[in-house]
């Protein structure tokens, strides 16, 4: 196993441990405490454990190698893992939505809701501490493999943890203020829904950026002809195409050098460009470079 996946194994593996704890802790207290935003919030754990087993097994499929049917690799099985855990938070948005806006609804029709016990409170500031530290564990080993799919995968952990924080408000409302503030748990629960599918837009807008072969971002494309520029043989750089390929890049360019030089001499030149831009992006950036003679 290469050292990027055993990181992005063992960070995930720890962050589903979690995910059991809080999943099993927070049922238990939404039922024995008898709160729709617990139970709702749990269902959230419940999606953040899916959720690190798709990581698990994506990233396991995307960190094979080039081979014959997929000659750029297997990276996009990393923004399809991605693209996965984003609409999975869109699901449980809906749900946890649509349970708030129905209790809420029998509240206003003078149905009594029962305020939410203590146990339900208490098993929110113990998921809002939790999730925030695996959250920033997450993301950082997220930063240092660029790894999308574990990247979206630490905003998960920290959507759950803001939901938490919106469960803890809506039932310590309820909690102390009693009965006749029992609707603030539903509430807490839509607060919950409107957190997530922020997160979830803005994972699935990334991901559906990727698929798509969207070019990577103008200061990128800019640092990309800096590097290039470097070479003093080089007069113009035209077609210049680039795209993510899960979490490694492409370059593909047309570079104008004199006309009067080798084609040794422009072979020396191509490569030692290539090794700035790999060094600057990664070893395993995809290079495509084509020479033409300067007009």
């Amino acid at each position: 196993m290469q050292p990027r996946d055993r990181r992005i194994y063992r960070i995930t593996l720890a962050g589903s441990i979690v995910n059991v704890v809080l999943l099993v802790f927070k049922f238990a207290a939404g039922i024995l405490g008898h709160s729709a935003a617990m139970i709702a919030d749990a269902i959230h754990s419940l999606s953040d454990f899916l959720t690190d087993i798709i990581v698990i097994v994506f990233v396991r499929l995307s960190s094979k190698p080039a081979d014959h049917d997929h000659d750029y690799g297997h990276g996009k099985y990393e923004t399809l893992a991605t693209s996965v855990i984003g609409l999975a938070l869109a699901v449980v948005a809906v749900l946890i939505g649509w349970d708030g806006i129905e209790k809420i609804a029998d509240a206003l029709q003078g149905n009594r809701l029962e305020s939410p016990g203590i146990i339900a409170l208490w098993a929110a500031l113990l998921s809002i501490t939790l999730k925030e530290w695996i959250f920033r564990a997450t993301r950082k080993v997220a930063d240092e493999v660029k790894s999308k799919a574990l990247e979206a995968n630490a905003w998960h952990h920290r959507s759950d943890a803001l939901s938490s924080v919106g469960t803890a408000i809506g039932i310590g409302g309820a909690v102390m203020l009693g009965d006749g503030w029992a609707i603030l748990d539903p509430i807490a629960a839509i607060v919950v829904c409107v957190l997530i599918i922020v997160t979830a837009f803005r994972i699935i807008r990334q991901a559906s950026g990727e698929l798509l072969e969207e070019s990577l971002p103008k200061e990128t494309e800019d640092r990309i002809e800096q590097i290039v520029y470097q070479d003093t043989l080089v007069s113009d750089i035209h077609k210049l195409h680039t795209r993510r390929i899960g979490n490694i890049i492409a370059i593909e360019m047309h570079l104008r050098m004199p006309a009067g030089i080798t084609l040794a001499e422009s072979h020396v030149h191509a490569t030692a460009i290539e090794q700035s831009l790999k060094t600057e992006f990664g070893k395993g950036t995809h290079i495509m470079l084509h020479i033409e003679p300067t007009k």
